[in-house]
């Protein structure tokens, strides 16, 4: 039995994506780089060769928004790598991040349709191709502001913020891989808490780099063992 492995990140032309992307490749893995814009997709697989030459990454035009692009890119996988040894739901949005009182419901709807349709439609066309793995993964990358715990633990920097939309997405995340965990017997199936990332999302605020940020979602790939369902660099997360 072949012991190469095959991974598919979605939005995987930047930030954290990009940087579990350039991980896993460094680590021998043929990575799908999912992008919802091709072109900055096949720029971001241009950056992993030059940083990994022998590297294999291979841009593939997602937009986890859509049906038609999902179903494109599944028959694309299918049709070449055919299988799929771990699935990485990163794409997310943050949306329009405004206080409790000022929001509306059009604020929600686009980030609940990339934060939680998508993965829930990327792992539905995608499932067929994780159970053809020896040891299949699902990767949810969600969010300590998903978390109840969290949100409520007066001594995390996660409990002062206040909004509806972005963090309700990821505890609605965090319900869906709690979900699949339960019901995916024969895949291993967790969400992952980069913590407060510099990326795009927050205007580049975070306090821990892509490399830190990405530490969970590479380990949720390729760890014998994991302290939980949900989890970050750390250890269990709590939900």
């Amino acid at each position: 039995m072949t012991t190469h492995k095959i991974a598919l990140v979605t939005g995987a032309n930047k930030g954290i994506g990009f940087e579990t992307t350039r991980r896993l490749a460094e680590l021998g893995w043929t990575v799908w780089l999912g992008s919802r814009d091709p072109e900055r997709g096949a720029a971001a697989a241009r950056r992993v060769a030059d940083l990994l030459p022998k590297a294999d990454v291979r841009p593939l035009a997602l937009d986890v928004t859509s049906d038609e692009s999902v179903g494109t890119a599944r028959k694309i996988v299918d049709e070449t790598t055919g299988r799929l040894d771990a699935v990485v739901n990163n794409a997310g949005i943050g949306g329009r991040f405004a206080s409790p009182e000022e929001t509306v419901s059009d604020d929600a709807l686009p980030v609940y349709e990339v934060n939680v349709i998508g993965p829930i439609r990327v792992t539905a066309a995608l499932l067929p191709l994780l159970r053809r793995s020896a040891d299949p993964r699902l990767v949810m990358v969600s969010s300590g502001v998903g978390s109840f715990g969290v949100t409520t633990d007066p001594d995390r920097l996660e409990s002062t913020l206040h909004a509806l939309v972005y963090p309700s997405s990821k505890a609605a995340l965090n319900m869906i891989t709690s979900q699949y965990a339960k019901s995916l017997r024969d895949i291993r199936v967790h969400a992952v808490d980069p913590g407060y990332t510099a990326t795009d999302l927050n205007g580049h605020q975070g306090i821990q780099t892509v490399q830190e940020g990405a530490e969970a979602a590479v380990q949720a790939c390729v760890a014998d063992e994991l302290p939980g369902v949900f989890i970050d660099r750390h250890g269990a997360v709590p939900w």
